[in-house]
């Protein structure tokens, strides 16, 4: 086979139904099969075992053309029936290992490709409705309440999402094919639906109301279940799905279908009956890791925006979207390319949108980081620059819009997400039509949206940039941190005052350093001259501004103080009120810069000068609690105290499982030696040591290593549980940091939250409040977002998204929105580690969430760790 030809057909199998070259340009589905199947054919015989690996990845990694594939296995199944065979069973592997494992993306994926190859009549559908009812009635039998564990109704409702994402599909050819058979599944599926408890995801929804989500509103499998519904009154037609196999059907139907072997799911762990409630509890906490659902749709855009769309080509694109994105995570370029190209007849720049933002925001963790998503947006608007670019800025107006109920966590990963969007559109902005914001009041949550976005850009940038990119909106100038670097609190400009004892001890200190000093020098210098003669208080206050001011200059400069003088700091740092104290000083020293704060504590915390409890009682301290509402400077240094102790723990984790790994490996190679030395051994004394095989020497020498390999042993499993001795310590930790911060969150929010009234109606902190006076602030039409000009993408400008004629006020008091931000916040760490959470929940319970606790501060912490409604 010629290099040549090697390239051809790899080239065409991997592009084959995308517009490109390999193909001439054309769309044309026959075509494109025609091509590469004459291509494989021309090499099948020398290149069998390669076009079989690169086809069943081709099929795994770009499912969206999995119809594609199909038909390339059923016309080589007409002249290689052993071949299409191996992809069966292949296939059927992939599937049974996947179900064990309960890896949700092979198991889905393996399904449509299964249910494809059914379509070009390379498996039977009998096996197809086999395989559907041993999901479903694992699924049944799972959520039932004698014979299997409702908690581990996420892995029951992924099996039947799994069944239903498939029909589209292969739908039409079962319903022809063995109508009997699958209008039983349907039945079942039917019966599941109506047996099943709903999922109310108000914890996970984007945005936040005092409601919550409606008790009508549908769950993500009955709103598929609704579509596929809806998709079989249509008669199974779906133009989102290519049916490619259709003018080859003729041909395909004298191929041999050949039988899948039926599948078997794991059984779901029983719940312990001691203490039912916790391990209900953290059992679906754990199932709903584990079978996470793949979407939570974020409505940004007008229904009209999407064309005359079926609901279940919405739900197509989104699987073909959610699949690019999940298998060209590491290929950016690739990804975009995909993303721009599917093979449906209809323009979806809208869903586009709306699906990776609903990523990027998906709660509790998007699937991948960030920075991801920031980039294929960027490619996208290169990719698309007619369309997309305005597609994203009226997604971004949508969100702004609704920013005052936007969820915590998702308001601080939008703001992160659009500073960087905008560092790599050279700042450029219409921030005159956000102006009004400077008149809002100063807690309104677009006000400080705006005011985090430009605090964010300056750390991307300088401070003279950002001021020079909003000079079309002179009045958010206000809105922007203070130019001004560090405030040392010994600074002298003034020669001729006198100076104070702090300003003295300050240049001697910062003179020690100039000598380069040894930290232990410098440690005895302060404990005599500093500690001794003005108090610990004193002598911190002196150490930290001057050590700060020295390392003001960069954050290496930071790090070279703080690693070659921190046992000066530990020195008057001597408890957590002192630390708390050092937290005060950095604060003050770098009042200008929250990033050189967040950066100053989360070093120091690093190098344990300080600990994660004194940074949560500094967050919660009166220097903060002001700002809860007006900054993302304190849950900024929070976050990253409570991250860095839970990657801590699963570092650990990790290490342990290594450790682990290499004792049970000393283990086996233990027992060999051992074995080898008691085998020569035994020979050796049979002959008396004169059997040539067995010298003494060698015999002595396997006793060595068997020897060495018992220390090897002794070794491994001392580092095991040194290990765990570790972990242990930092469960304490943990497990004290949450006590302490959930019991911070209800100290400070029980004093300032409305009382229940007497007949136990909850406040609505969204009411709003009579007294205070409503902002109204008249706004001039923002410019249009340019969007279909030429009717490019479909629809005229939506006059709600850039708000036209539209009066824009805040009239919730500054208490209530602090009550919210900070129930916010309580909700998005519950959520956030609610992984780490669980396992403490019995101590929480007893120290934290008493009868004294507000209704609202329990709904807010429960609510995150998914806890069922009747214990808030």
């Amino acid at each position: 086979m010629s290099g040549g030809g090697a390239t051809s057909w790899r080239s065409l199998l991997l592009r084959i139904g995308d517009k490109c070259a390999e193909y001439g340009g054309g769309s044309d589905y026959r075509d494109h099969i025609d091509t590469c199947f004459s291509a494989l054919g021309r090499d099948f015989e020398t290149s069998k075992d390669a076009i079989f690996e690169l086809l069943l990845q081709c099929a795994e990694q770009l499912p969206h053309k999995a119809p594609f594939y199909a038909v390339l296995v059923g016309l080589i199944n007409l002249e290689n029936e052993d071949f299409a065979k191996r992809v069966v069973d292949a296939t059927h592997s992939v599937l049974q290992d996947a179900l064990q494992e309960g890896n949700c993306d092979r198991i889905r994926i393996s399904l449509r490709f299964l249910t494809a190859l059914m379509s070009s009549k390379v498996i039977a559908p009998s096996s197809i409705i086999e395989a559907f009812e041993t999901l479903l009635s694992s699924a049944a039998t799972t959520i039932d309440e004698e014979t299997g564990n409702p908690s581990c109704q996420p892995c029951a409702d992924f099996y039947v999402y799994c069944i239903l994402a498939s029909l589209p599909w292969g739908g039409a050819e079962l319903a022809e094919q063995v109508p009997d058979e699958f209008e039983r599944v349907m039945v079942g599926l039917q019966s599941y639906l109506s047996i099943r408890s709903h999922c109310n995801d108000i914890s996970f929804s984007v945005f936040e109301t005092d409601e919550g989500t409606s008790p009508t509103e549908k769950d993500f499998v009955e709103d598929l279940w609704e579509r596929i519904q809806l998709h079989s009154h249509n008669g199974w037609k779906a133009v989102s799905v290519p049916r490619p196999h259709l003018p080859f059907e003729a041909q395909l139907v004298a191929g041999q279908s050949h039988t899948f072997s039926p599948i078997s799911c794991p059984v779901q762990p029983i719940s312990s009956p001691s203490n039912f409630k916790k391990s209900r509890g953290q059992e679906r906490h754990e199932a709903g890791l584990k079978f996470p659902q793949r979407l939570r749709r974020l409505s940004i855009f007008p229904s009209n925006k999407n064309e005359a769309m079926k609901p279940i080509d919405r739900f197509v694109v989104e699987e073909y979207l959610l699949d690019v994105l999940l298998f060209f995570n590491g290929c950016r370029k690739e990804c975009a390319f995909y993303l721009a190209g599917l093979p449906v007849p209809f323009r979806y720049e809208y869903i586009l949108a709306e699906t990776i933002f609903s990523q990027l925001l998906l709660l509790p963790q998007p699937p991948f980081k960030p920075i991801y998503y920031t980039l294929v947006i960027l490619d996208l608007c290169k990719a698309l620059p007619g369309a997309f670019p305005a597609v994203v800025v009226g997604a971004v107006r949508a969100l702004f819009d609704k920013i005052s109920n936007m969820d915590m966590e998702c308001r601080s990963r939008l703001i992160l997400w659009f500073s960087h969007h905008l560092s790599n559109c050279q700042y450029i902005w219409p921030w005159q039509d956000w102006a009004y914001v400077r008149d809002l009041p100063r807690w309104a949550p677009q006000r400080v949206f705006v005011q985090e976005v430009l605090e964010r850009e300056i750390r991307l940038s300088y401070w003279d940039k950002i001021k020079q990119s909003i000079e079309d909106a002179t009045a958010l100038e206000e809105l922007l941190p203070p130019k001004g670097g560090p405030d040392f609190k010994y600074a002298t400009t003034d020669t001729n005052k006198e100076l104070t004892d702090g300003h003295r001890l300050s240049r001697e200190l910062s003179g020690h350093v100039r000598n380069r000093k040894t930290s232990r020098e410098i440690s005895s210098w302060v404990e005599e001259y500093i500690i001794n003669e003005h108090g610990p208080k004193f002598a911190l206050e002196v150490v930290a501004q001057t050590l700060l001011d020295i390392g003001s200059k960069s954050f290496t400069h930071l790090i070279t103080v703080l690693e070659r003088y921190g046992q000066v700091i530990a020195k008057v740092c001597s408890n957590e009120d002192l630390e708390v104290e050092l937290m005060n000083e950095v604060g003050l020293y770098w009042r200008n810069s929250t990033q050189m704060t967040a950066v100053a504590i989360d070093r120091m915390m690093g190098y344990r000068f300080i600990s994660n409890r004194a940074i949560v009682k500094w967050v919660f301290s009166s220097v903060n609690i002001d700002l809860f509402h007006v900054s993302d400077r304190p849950w900024e240094i929070l976050r990253n105290a409570v991250n860095k102790t839970c990657n801590r723990l699963a570092d650990l984790r990790k290490e342990i499982a290594t450790v682990e790994k290499a004792a049970h490996a000393a283990e086996e190679s233990s027992l060999k030696s051992v074995k080898d030395y008691e085998e020569a051994k035994l020979i050796s004394e049979a002959t008396d040591g004169k059997d040539p095989g067995q010298p003494p020497a060698r015999v002595k020498r396997l006793e060595l290593y068997a020897e060495r390999a018992r220390k090897d042993v002794a070794t491994a499993h001392e580092s095991v549980e040194a290990k765990k001795k570790s972990l242990s310590g930092a469960m304490d930790e943990s497990k004290a940091l949450f006590t302490l911060l959930f019991k911070s969150f209800v100290n400070v929010l029980n004093t300032k939250l409305p009382a229940v009234s007497p007949d136990g109606e909850l406040p609505n902190l969204r009411s709003g409040n009579a007294t205070e006076k409503r902002v109204e602030v008249d706004l001039e039409a923002p410019a249009s977002m340019d969007v279909d000009q030429d009717n490019e993408n479909g629809g005229a400008n939506d006059s709600e998204a850039n708000g036209e004629g539209r009066k824009q006020g805040y009239n919730i008091g500054e208490l209530e929105q602090w009550c919210l931000v900070t129930l916010g916040y309580l909700k998005a760490f519950s959520r956030q580690y609610a992984t780490e959470i669980w396992p403490h929940i019995e101590a929480l319970d007893s120290e934290v969430f008493t009868g004294d606790v507000h209704p609202l501060i329990r709904k807010a912490a429960f609510s995150g760790l998914s806890r069922p409604s009747n214990e808030w």
